[in-house]
């Protein structure tokens, strides 16, 4: 994969924050089916930053296992921002750490709904302090749209990583 050398130098950075901080996180995956939990593990020292990841690939699992509201899943949908919210709030309070992140979306080639063709991905990305979900809608097979997504979510986690300041702060 094109973006392989860059997602791993992602997850090293992003290990790297989080060690710093004392801080771990967790996955909630949808359409990912464990790549994002893969891709941090892939870094040696792992598990210092990583606690765990559900694989929710069924309604009910997300439902049961990370506390998405039913309600949210009959009128929303499992592609939606108020969905991969819920999971990743679920997920950080299941494992009990500061960060966690969510994918939910159609890989393809069917499962196409109107207003959300295939590659059509929602993401979130929450701590203590907020929980921020974005969609894309990725060009690409099965496995692109899953690689892509992996990218952008890893991302936007090291985004807010670099521009959050951690929630305990000295003052001098």
């Amino acid at each position: 994969m094109a973006n392989e050398t860059t997602i791993n130098e992602i997850a090293q950075q992003i290990q790297n924050i989080l060690l710093e901080r004392g801080q771990m996180m967790a996955t909630a995956e949808s359409l990912t089916g464990g790549l994002v939990a893969s891709h941090i593990v892939d870094i040696p020292g792992s598990s210092a930053v990583l606690v765990g990841g559900i694989v929710a690939y069924q309604n009910e699992v997300k439902e049961h296992l990370l506390g998405v509201p039913h309600q949210i899943l009959e009128e929303k949908g499992a592609v939606s921002a108020e969905t991969v919210k819920a999971m990743a709030e679920g997920a950080r309070q299941k494992f009990g750490c500061e960060w966690a992140i969510a994918t939910s979306g159609i890989a393809g080639p069917g499962g196409a709904e109107p207003g959300k063709p295939v590659g059509t991905v929602w993401m979130a990305v929450a701590n203590s302090l907020q929980n921020e979900a974005f969609c894309k809608i990725f060009a690409g097979n099965r496995n692109q749209v899953r690689e892509k997504t992996v990218y952008s979510v890893l991302s936007r986690l090291l985004f807010l990583l670099n521009n959050q300041k951690s929630t305990c702060t000295s003052e001098h």
